[in-house]
């Protein structure tokens, strides 16, 4: 363990999602990979979660449950008592503390469609949790961090709260923002049932929760935190940008000496051609006849005869952040004599109906599965040969992470983490995929013209493949630089 004197550091995540046990998006692979990464820094981190419905049996199955539970824990809402079991479990290394409190976290969706002061709850119960944890077994963390709106409180609390602004000095505290466009905004006559000060809402005050006569517990968690951090370097500068601050920028440039961007890894032991179950057969750079067989056989899993053409491969949420709308149109002059698109992944009901009208009018060139559907996620990054990211805003960005493991080719929109990760291949012979800046459908079809060019050619494609399988954007990278803001903090007290 990383010591300082007579202690060892360690460290509580709070999240609303953790994968394998529960998990809506890239925050939930990210709580589920960066704690056991942390270990290998010698940090003690552990994550508290809510057991939302078949989590306490998803735990049992596939780690380990203690049964008997540590205890309960209990916070004032709204003048009156709520009351959890927590149980302990390891699952596969990680460990893991479940909030059992039915009556809040009954929603198997996690997030509400609709944010309000009864919506809310379940997240500032997670929040106020973390205080209360240390009285059941004695464990107790020098830093919580903290991940987007919904554990945001944490902070907020330790500044405002009634009472467990006394607990202000036990605690260091550090909050990541995985997505602004999520900031937690809700009328600000919440605060007094959750134990807030006045103080907390103050228009006289900037540091305050007060957002242009609303509640933002986002921005409380930015200015009242140790340090703060987004997954990437370049997000980092986005958000400081009217355009990208989506109103909080003039808060973060204010609080920006204590602002990291840190890049976000992927979990290796999950996505590795070489070792993954979810496909059918493995490979590697030393032999990559096993990409061939997954191809096949995501071409059969699509209903297509083997017609020659490159298969794009989307998988991720069908919303606007995602290009979704923009890629769309930029296929459809492409699809039918140049490639075919296989597009994996959930989203609102309006992207839903359209994918579903677009691979409709394109049989024999799109396929759609409207879920996230894990095997098919897997055999999809391997069997295809190009990626598309054309996303309007993109924090980090997992897809092309995983899509270089599997030697499929991003074709991406320079923003956010993709410009952190992905290397033009027409600009550099270290190339890992193809960017594009402008967002517009010509741009994006400029750019997936320019890799079906590079594909034409062998020894150039196998050399972005190369590079591409290559790179390391493993955990460990990221938790080193995760353990250095923290001692960074530590030594500066």
């Amino acid at each position: 363990m990383i010591t300082y004197k007579h202690f060892t550091l360690k460290v509580l995540h709070i999240a609303p999602e953790c994968s394998p046990l529960a998990k809506k998006g890239g925050l939930g692979d990210v709580i589920g990979t960066l704690p056991k990464a942390l270990k290998k820094q010698n940090i003690d981190a552990r994550v508290l979660l809510p057991a939302w419905p078949g989590v306490i049996e998803k735990a049992a199955k596939i780690g380990k449950l203690n049964k008997e539970p540590l205890g309960k824990i209990s916070v004032a809402l709204n003048w009156r008592a709520y009351t959890a079991s927590v149980l302990e479990a390891d699952i596969g290394g990680l460990h893991v503390y479940l909030l059992d409190q039915p009556e809040l976290f009954s929603d198997p969706n996690i997030y509400p469609e609709r944010l309000d002061q009864e919506t809310i709850l379940p997240f500032v119960f997670l929040s106020f949790a973390s205080f209360e944890l240390p009285k059941l077994n004695g464990w107790k963390p020098q830093f919580l961090h903290s991940h987007d709106w919904t554990t945001a409180p944490v902070s907020a609390a330790l500044r405002w709260h009634r009472y467990y602004s006394s607990f202000n000095e036990d605690y260091d505290t550090v909050f990541t923002i995985h997505n602004l466009a999520f900031q937690g905004i809700i009328n600000h006559s919440v605060l007094d049932g959750w134990g807030f000060c006045p103080d907390a809402y103050s228009n006289l005050d900037s540091d305050s929760m007060e957002f242009f006569g609303q509640l933002n517990v986002m921005k409380g968690a930015i200015t009242t935190s140790e340090a703060f951090t987004t997954v990437s370097p370049s997000y980092s500068w986005d958000i400081q940008t009217p355009n990208g601050g989506l109103g909080l920028d003039g808060v973060i440039v204010a609080n920006r000496d204590k602002l990291r961007g840190i890049i976000n890894g992927i979990d290796y032991d999950v996505w590795n051609p070489e070792t993954d179950c979810f496909i059918p057969s493995n490979y590697s750079l030393k032999n990559m006849s096993g990409k061939e067989e997954c191809r096949k056989a995501l071409l059969k899993e699509c209903g297509w005869k083997d017609d020659g053409r490159p298969l794009l491969i989307f998988v991720g949420r069908l919303t606007e952040q995602k290009g979704v709308d923009m890629m769309t149109q930029a296929l459809k002059s492409l699809l039918a004599k140049k490639v075919r698109c296989v597009i994996v992944g959930s989203g609102n009901d309006m992207y839903t109906r359209k994918i579903t009208e677009f691979e409709k009018e394109n049989p024999d060139s799109v396929h759609a599965t409207l879920e996230f559907n894990e095997d098919m996620a897997h055999l999809t990054y391997a069997g295809g040969d190009i990626l598309l990211m054309p996303s309007l805003f993109e924090p980090c960005g997992l897809s092309q992470l995983i899509a270089f493991a599997y030697g499929t080719i991003p074709v991406a929109r320079a923003t956010g983490g993709l410009a952190d990760t992905v290397i033009d291949a027409d600009g550099s012979t270290d190339g890992t995929g193809f960017l594009f800046t402008d967002y517009t459908p010509s741009e994006l079809r400029k750019a997936i013209e320019r890799a079906l060019e590079a594909k034409k050619d062998n020894e150039k494609w196998n050399s972005i493949v190369k590079n591409a399988m290559s790179a390391d954007f493993s955990w460990d990278n990221s938790a080193k630089a995760y353990a250095e803001l923290y001692r960074d903090i530590l030594t500066s007290d």
